[in-house]
């Protein structure tokens, strides 16, 4: 069996771990409680996405906040960037969303927000783990034990009225486009297709929406991984085709000929939206495509890079008050004047504006894109053995540029590669990419070499 801290992973974007022996409602509870003492009390938001073992860790969730003086507003199955809107904009202390993203159905996960929605910094997630691992949660007398409201409505109505105002859904309305949704059965199953049918006017065609089934296939929205999509779009002649991970805050794209894009495509047409009508930088982690580098040159506009994990790019983001940014590599567009989170919402109508001002198919406009190849992989990895793997990466490639920040990333004109541990799960994860499909298979050769 695999050590018990791989199954368990304290990190960038929370507590993480394979549901049973190692993530349970006993430590869902004690991190709540912790939760809860760190933010002093006050109204806490809660909800979560469709897996199986959701219900049973939000009802140790609530009692670890109640118990330390919380108020609770239970949101239900809702997308992860709905909560973190609605915790910013209703005045919460903080807010806890019950989701593993793209993980497997066994794992579930406690993502952890600050008072203004945002994943907690180094700081405060530090100060958290303190409290947890010291056990030095505050105990409510019965007088101050707080309440549970329900508010399933608000959160949902927040988040699309602010992706409207930056898109013309008057023009996308008119266009009356027709779209495929896979929504894998996950928290975006129903709002996805109300928003795209009731707020943009589209004829939405969706499978694998009804949140009471489990995941239908693999979570995580990829290429490999979205063929039902791609025969829909092409059965149906959609537009376009979009799918979720289970908490909705990934977005994958299909062209109308059933084509998936590659993610790190659909965050450069979104970036050049941004970046044509609107100042500012871009932000992105290491491991997205040199694409956005071109993107932001075509603008005069300068690319920052960090580690990966959705609290690294929006701390750098708001640092340098970027216009846009994202992690292309996992389908995830921040947009701040919606919220600084990763949100599908956002990239969605922004590609169906995009199409709209162009007059352009979503093939089309892909075509436009400087041409890269990319490739990911992933390998087993032991506990302990990067420094190692690092330090061999470096010794094989001396003429290659280095960042260390995340792992090891090497770079050449026109090409790198990188190593780095998951923050989500115990493997190894590896990314190529060049200016050809020979070239970028030669780096994961090269890399596999180093890699067991």
């Amino acid at each position: 069996m695999p050590a018990r801290e791989h199954l368990l992973k304290i990190g960038v974007s929370g507590i993480r771990g394979v549901v049973g022996e190692f993530l349970t409602p006993a430590l869902a509870c004690a991190f709540a409680e912790a939760f809860g003492t760190y933010v002093g009390g006050g109204r806490v938001v809660v909800g979560r996405d469709t897996r199986s073992s959701g219900p049973m860790l939000q009802h140790a969730v609530q009692c670890g906040l109640l118990a330390t003086g919380c108020d609770v507003v239970d949101l239900g199955v809702l997308p992860t960037p709905t909560i973190q809107v609605y915790v910013a904009a209703t005045g919460a202390r903080g807010g806890i969303a019950l989701t593993a993203s793209h993980n497997p159905p066994e794992y579930n996960a406690l993502k952890l927000f600050n008072a203004q929605g945002l994943f907690f910094n180094n700081y405060e997630r530090g100060e958290l783990i303190d409290l947890y691992h010291q056990s030095a949660f505050r105990r409510a007398s019965n007088e101050e034990i707080g309440r549970i409201a329900e508010d399933y409505q608000r959160a949902p109505e927040m988040h699309i009225a602010r992706v409207l105002r930056h898109v013309d859904a008057g023009k996308i309305r008119a266009r009356r486009f027709r779209v495929a949704v896979d929504g894998v059965n996950g928290a975006s199953s129903l709002m996805t297709p109300r928003f795209l049918r009731d707020d943009l006017n589209c004829e939405v065609e969706a499978i694998s929406c009804d949140p009471t089934k489990p995941f239908p296939r693999v979570a995580e929205p990829r290429p490999d991984t979205l063929g039902e999509l791609a025969a829909l779009v092409r059965r149906t002649g959609a537009d376009a085709g979009f799918a979720h991970d289970p908490d909705g805050d990934r977005l994958a794209v299909c062209d109308e000929l059933g084509r998936v894009l590659d993610n790190d495509d659909v965050l450069a047409l979104v970036v050049d939206a941004a970046l044509e009508r609107l100042p500012g930088d871009v932000v992105v982690n290491l491991t997205t495509s040199s694409v956005i580098d071109d993107i932001a040159a075509r603008h005069g506009r300068r690319v920052w890079r960090t580690p990966v994990g959705e609290a690294n790019v929006v701390e750098t983001m708001r640092a340098v008050k970027a216009v846009i940014g994202g992690e292309g590599s996992n389908g995830g567009i921040i947009f701040p004047p919606v919220h600084l989170c990763r949100d599908s919402y956002t990239g969605m109508a922004f590609l169906l504006a995009r199409m709209v001002s162009t007059g352009k198919t979503v093939s089309e406009l892909t075509a436009g894109l400087p041409r890269y190849y990319r490739r990911l992989g992933q390998a087993a990895y032991e506990h302990g053995r990067l420094g190692s793997l690092m330090q061999a990466l470096e010794e094989r490639f001396p003429d290659a540029a280095t960042d260390r920040s995340d792992g090891l990333k090497l770079m050449w004109p026109g090409r790198w590669i990188h190593v780095r541990s998951s923050n989500t799960e115990p493997i190894l994860r590896l990314a190529a990419e060049a200016r050809s499909e020979e070239e970028v298979e030669a780096l994961l050769r090269q890399i596999g070499t180093e890699v067991p």
